[in-house]
Parts: structure tokens; sequence; C-alpha cells
């Protein structure tokens, strides 16, 4: 896959702290409940519990009307995708990463879900190297 290249390293295990060229801007969006399946469409079941897996997952909870408008439009696809038309394919593939949809995209998007860190700080510390070896001290050389 062009373009794509593995996931960014995080920030404290960079070689180098380079600055962002641009800097991030910070706006103020209000999420919005998902919509519903318009009527207007004969959806395939498949179609319809994606959308419902959609409504329930933790990511969604946070889309605004344009990224629904943008799902929407995807559902399109995948019930084309569903009733048999697989060129499709692709651009269903591209669309849904764009929201996270496997651990490979979430990586790349720097998605986490909070459980994961949860588990990390309950995960006991690992003794370190010295600590696990004791006290090892040099001995003579045999003659």
């Amino acid at each position: 896959m062009a373009g794509r290249g593995p996931a960014p390293k995080q920030p404290g295990r960079r070689a180098r702290a380079n600055k962002d060229p641009v800097p991030l801007r910070v706006i103020h969006a209000e999420p919005v409940a998902q919509p519903e399946l318009p009527d207007s469409y004969e959806w395939p079941a498949r179609t319809q519990a994606w959308w419902r897996m959609w409504a329930e997952s933790p990511l969604s909870r946070e889309f605004t009307q344009t990224d629904w408008d943008f799902l929407l439009d995807t559902a399109v696809l995948h019930a084309q995708f569903w009733s048999g038309d697989t060129k499709v394919a692709p651009e269903l593939r591209l669309r849904v990463a764009k929201f996270g949809a496997t651990p490979e995209d979430r990586a790349r998007l720097r998605i986490t879900f909070a459980q994961a860190d949860e588990a990390e700080d309950r995960r006991p510390a690992q003794p370190s190297a010295r600590e696990r070896r004791g006290g090892l001290k040099a001995l003579p050389e045999a003659k």
C-alpha cells in the first residue's frame, strides 16, 4: 500500500524533538447523535448491523454531523459490497480506515482505548536486571 508506512513513534521515543511545522488548530465541535439509515434505500442486514456497530462504538461518541454524513455515504458502499458489487471494496476499505475501524487504523491515527492504558497501569512493575540477578560479583580467575 503506497503512502501508508509504519505507524509514527511516540513523541518520547523519537531521536529528535523537532516541533510540528504547522501548529495544531483546536476548534470546538459538538458531537451529534447517529442518524437513522434512510428508508429510501434497501439496506442489507449486514449493513444494518454494521451501522448499529458504529452507534455502539466508543469511537463514534465524538462524531460530528460531517462525520456521520461521510459514514452514511460509506454505508451506501457497504450495502453495495454486501449486495455483491465487490468493485467498491477498495473505496470502502479506505473510507472505513479513516474512522479507525481496525487496530492498524487506530495505531496510524494515534488512537488507543483507555482500557489498554488502565491495563498497562495495573500490570506489576518488572524488576530490573540488577534486581533479578542480585548482587553478582566477578570470581577470581582460576589458575
